[in-house]
């Protein structure tokens, strides 16, 4: 039995109530469907059943727009400062952002690239929450302020490199059984190329996750012995 309708609603659709969330929300499926160029005002509008204009309420521009959608997934990234386990927080966050990544693959060009045009404190505040709370982890865990920054841009640069290196690992062939075949390394040279030839075992078997684990942990071993205490010379 069907459920009666109210009066006066008979084929009606009901449209949510435009936020800013649903806006950036709306956003981010088109990117991740489509790519950054089919995120436009007017396709928005498309998506959301309305007209255009009415989105500059919650993005003046395309720039904003995008800056939105970067900060929609960045906080989706769980950052603990107070977190006494200082390496064990870093690599959660390491394997948080890289699942992220995943997940929204289309989006990493505005994580890695976009900030590099835009001064610090101009960026959005949602974007500058990471840095802030990872410096403020580092710190809490003995380093000062301005090293705490260095291991920052260090951690950063190598955990941004390990995504976009995974993103781009790329099969010719995912049904040929030879590796050489399968990763398009037979067109390679063999006298130039001999090292690489040889590890296409290695590359076959590329495992994202383990790849970022093992470097998170040389990094982090190098970052402990800074905060070690350098030994005293013994009296004469």
């Amino acid at each position: 039995m069907s459920s009666p309708k109210t009066p006066g609603t008979k084929g009606r659709d009901h449209k949510a109530r435009l936020s800013r969330e649903l806006v950036l929300t709306k956003a981010l499926e088109v990117v991740d469907a489509e790519g950054l160029e089919a995120l436009t005002m007017r396709r928005l509008g498309q998506e959301l059943e309305r007209d255009p204009m009415s989105l500059y309420r919650y993005a003046e521009n395309r720039a904003a727009l995008l800056d939105g959608v970067s900060e929609l997934v960045l906080n989706e990234l769980p950052i603990h400062p107070e977190d006494p386990d200082w390496k064990a927080q870093l690599r959660h966050i390491a394997h948080n952002l890289r699942r992220l990544a995943l997940q929204h693959p289309n989006v990493v060009p505005l994580l890695v690239t976009r900030p590099l045009s835009t001064p610090l404190g101009l960026r959005p505040l949602g974007t500058l929450r990471p840095l802030e709370q990872i410096l403020s982890l580092l710190i809490g865990a003995g380093f000062s302020p301005a090293d705490a920054l260095h291991v920052y841009r260090a951690y950063y640069g190598f955990l941004y490199g390990h995504i976009l290196n995974e993103l781009q690992e790329f099969v010719v062939d995912p049904e040929e059984n030879e590796v050489l075949l399968r990763l398009g390394l037979h067109r390679l040279p063999s006298k130039e190329f001999p090292r690489l030839r040889a590890l296409a075992p290695a590359l076959a078997d590329y495992d994202g996750e383990r790849e970022l684990d093992q470097g998170i942990t040389i990094l982090l071993s190098g970052l402990e012995a800074q905060l070690a205490p350098e030994p005293q010379a013994s009296p004469a």
